[in-house]
């Protein structure tokens, strides 16, 4: 069993999350109702109570099996809460987006799938060309003033955007991000240009995604070897812009090689990396079982130092080699 999972703050909030924070885009999909919950059975057992859901994930089924093993195991008092807004769930106009409709219908949804009265940490999930950062502010600022929402947060926004936000909530008086959801890994440090930059000096924790690169970084994907089937790089075509290049072949390649010449396994390797970044808070880690869950977390204790760090084999600061940004798409106008 992997070492136990201590707290952290996040960012300057009051708020305490776990060090790892448990994604859960695989429950109802990959992760079945039965695995789902043992899944989570096991990152309590280690000593998370972090929970990372949306309300897109798997059409809402994610929300469903969060709630349930919730209200199952009674723990909701023991754990905090996140999940985001923004994706397109329904046939109208105005069932996708940041607008404040759309925003005030789609918690009701998720507070009813996630059969709860309240969510700790409520996240926009990327940035809207449609809404006014103004309507999305206010309309987050309700939420916790209406006692459904304890915290907000952002995911996916580009330095200028997350700052237009944080200049119109200081200037309003209203709740501001108390953490930002990147995705963030060795082959895409994008985020250190200007992103990681300026959460750092506002007090705004960072819980990166995709530590692993949609399962780049663990070797699963051999040069000139088909996709395996059903893997994320196969089956989501948004994942495999975003990270399949021969750049990010050659970078995994030499990044498995030193994993195991130092005794971690890929998996081990690309969360300790992601750690080694002060600005980090917490990284959400998904699985698909719990041995798998259990073999990410298995080096808990290992902790690299600016040195080390510097010696894995990853992009140079700040780059990027995957095909295509899609983080910042905007989709719905």
């Amino acid at each position: 069993m992997p070492d136990h999972i201590s707290s952290v703050r996040l960012g300057t909030s009051g708020l305490r999350v776990s060090e790892i924070c448990l994604g859960t885009m695989t429950f109802a999909r990959e992760a079945d109702h039965e695995t789902s919950f043992a899944i989570m059975d096991s990152y309590r057992e280690m000593g998370g109570f972090f929970l990372d859901t949306a309300d897109v994930y798997t059409e809402g089924a994610s929300e469903e099996t969060v709630g349930a093993w919730i209200k199952e195991r009674g723990v909701r008092d023991e754990v905090v809460l996140a999940t985001k807004v923004y994706g397109h769930v329904g046939p109208h106009e105005n069932d996708g987006g940041l607008s404040r409709i759309h925003i005030i219908r789609e918690v009701e949804k998720s507070l009813n799938r996630l059969l709860t009265d309240v969510i700790d940490l409520y996240q926009i999930h990327r940035w809207h060309t449609g809404s006014p950062p103004e309507e999305t502010a206010r309309a987050l600022d309700d939420l916790i003033r209406a006692g459904k929402v304890r915290y907000i947060g952002a995911s996916n926004l580009r330095a200028y955007q997350l700052l237009s936000y944080l200049t119109y909530m200081d200037t309003a008086l209203l709740s501001r991000f108390a953490s930002i959801q990147p995705p963030y890994n060795a082959i895409n440090r994008a985020q250190e240009v200007e992103v990681f930059p300026l959460v750092g000096r506002e007090g705004i924790g960072v819980i990166p995604y995709n530590p692993l690169a949609g399962g780049m970084l663990t070797g699963k994907y051999k040069r000139g070897e088909p996709l395996p089937v059903g893997a994320r790089l196969e089956a989501n075509d948004y994942y495999n812009k975003r990270y399949y290049s021969d750049q990010a072949l050659d970078i995994t390649e030499r990044f498995v090689e030193y994993a195991e010449s130092i005794g971690l396994t890929p998996a081990q390797l690309a969360i300790a990396w992601v750690r080694a970044d002060s600005r980090i808070t917490a990284p959400i880690v998904g699985a698909r079982t719990p041995a798998q869950l259990e073999d990410t977390l298995g080096a808990l204790d290992r902790r690299l130092t600016p040195a080390e760090r510097e010696a894995v084999p990853a992009v140079l600061p700040g780059r990027w080699v995957g095909n295509d940004p899609v983080y910042d798409s905007t989709p719905y106008k």
